[in-house]
């Protein structure tokens, strides 16, 4: 198990020292059901919290890779992933994920028209389940982040 980076200290990296104001999402019968979609079970929560300035959002997310949550910010800039980031890994196996060479791959990531990534992810040998739980957040926060952006001041 590993703390990378406390959730705060990875917002207050994100806005230059000031983060702002969190907002939540509310997952309503028709998010929960995308999100469910994407993660391939219900989501764990009712709301996610995301901190939004301008048309950049970012969120700290959590799923479940074998066995233990992995605690992960995603920055969103202009509907594109502009950085991933393990924050706090739990699991005995699959740590790599954590390393730049993994989540520099979704740098500038989207969301394609079937609601996939606009590009394929590399694995890596012994951490299948924690490549894919990342995937997946930035999956489900790339679909969140196109519900929020635009919708309310920021």
């Amino acid at each position: 198990m590993g703390v990378y980076q406390a959730p705060e200290d990875f917002l207050h990296e994100v806005f230059a020292g000031s983060p702002p104001s969190p907002g939540a999402i509310w997952l309503t019968a028709d998010l929960r059901e995308g999100v469910s979609g994407i993660l391939g079970h219900p989501p764990a929560t009712m709301r996610l919290r995301y901190w939004k300035q301008g048309d950049r959002t970012a969120w700290i997310v959590e799923e479940i890779g074998k066995e233990k949550p992995i605690t992960t910010g995603i920055v969103v800039s202009g509907g594109r992933i502009e950085s991933v980031k393990v924050l706090v890994f739990r699991e005995s196996r699959g740590w790599e994920v954590r390393h730049g060479f993994f989540t520099d791959q979704f740098r500038q990531a989207a969301l394609s028209e079937n609601g996939g990534l606009d590009r394929s992810i590399d694995s890596i040998s012994g951490a299948t389940l924690s490549v894919s739980a990342i995937t997946r957040l930035a999956r489900m926060v790339l679909y969140l982040d196109s519900r929020v952006v635009g919708s309310e001041p920021g």
